[in-house]
C-alpha cells in the first residue's frame, strides 16, 4: 500500500505516471525517503520564488548556492541535490527540462569573467547529472533528453588562444563554439569533453574518454583523445 502511493506521488511529481518504486525496499525507507523529500520540495517553494520560472515542484538539497536566480528556468520535477553551485549569469541563462536532476556538488559555471558574458545551458527532459560533475557552458552547452552524464564529467565549452608565445596566454582571449549532446547519450564517469563538439543521438562515451571532436549518432567511443570503437547500429568502425 505504501509502495502504491508513494509510488503515485512520485510518478505527480516526475510527470511520469508509469513510474514505479521497488516493491522490495522496506516501508521504513520509503517514510524515511518521503520526508527527506519533503523538506528538499519545502527548500524549493521557498527557493524558487526567486527564479525565473518553474513549471511544477523542483526538489532542492542542503547548501545549494544559485547566483542569478532571476535568469535560471525549471520543468517539473527537477531535481537539485545538496552542495550543488549554480551560477546562471549568461545570456540565455540555464534551462532544466521536466525531471532533470543535478547530482551533489556538481558545478554550473555560464560566465568566467565579468567582461566576458557567458552563453549558458539548456537541458532536455530526463537528463541528469552525475556527483561532482563541472559544465564551464561560458561558450553555451546544449544537453538534450534522456541524456545519462556519470560522475565526475567536465565540460568546457571555451578554449584560451595561446598563438603568441609573447603574449601571456590570458591575455589573448578565448574562442567559443559550444557543446552539443543530443538526446538519448550515455557519457561515462570521468569524461572531458571540449569545447566545439556535439556528440550524436544515441551515443555512449567510456568512462575516462576525451571528446575532442563530433561523434556520429549511435556510436560508442572511448579512449584519449576519443576515438570511434564501433556502431550501436551493429557496424563495426
Amino acid at each position: 500500500m505504501v509502495t502504491s502511493m508513494v509510488s503515485r506521488l512520485a510518478g505527480r511529481a516526475k510527470g511520469n505516471s508509469t513510474y514505479q518504486v521497488d516493491p522490495r525496499i522496506s516501508t521504513r525507507s520509503l517514510i524515511s525517503a518521503m520526508v527527506y523529500r519533503g523538506l528538499m520540495m519545502l527548500r524549493g517553494v521557498r527557493g524558487s520564488r526567486a527564479w525565473k520560472s518553474t513549471a511544477g515542484p523542483v526538489f532542492v538539497g542542503k547548501h545549494v548556492s544559485i547566483r542569478d536566480g532571476h535568469l535560471l528556468s525549471t520543468g517539473r520535477g527537477v531535481v537539485i541535490e545538496d552542495f550543488v553551485t549554480i551560477e546562471a549569469l549568461s545570456s540565455d541563462g540555464v534551462r532544466l527540462g521536466n525531471g532533470v536532476t543535478i547530482g551533489r556538488y556538481a558545478s554550473v559555471k555560464c560566465t568566467g569573467v565579468l567582461g566576458s558574458l557567458g552563453v549558458g545551458l539548456t537541458m532536455g527532459d530526463g537528463s541528469c547529472l552525475g556527483q561532482y560533475c563541472y559544465l564551464g557552458a561560458a561558450g553555451g552547452v546544449t544537453i538534450g533528453k534522456d541524456v545519462l552524464v556519470g560522475q565526475r564529467v567536465n565540460f568546457h565549452a571555451e578554449n584560451h588562444v595561446f598563438d603568441n608565445p609573447d603574449v601571456p596566454i590570458r591575455q589573448q582571449g578565448v574562442t567559443r563554439e559550444g557543446i552539443v549532446v543530443e538526446d538519448d547519450c550515455w557519457i561515462g564517469s570521468g569524461a572531458i569533453i571540449l569545447d566545439g563538439v556535439t556528440i550524436g543521438r544515441g551515443s555512449v562515451v567510456a568512462a575516462g574518454a576525451v571528446v575532442n571532436k563530433d561523434v556520429p549518432p549511435y556510436s560508442i567511443v572511448g579512449g584519449v583523445p576519443a576515438k570511434v570503437l564501433r556502431s550501436r547500429k551493429g557496424k563495426a568502425k
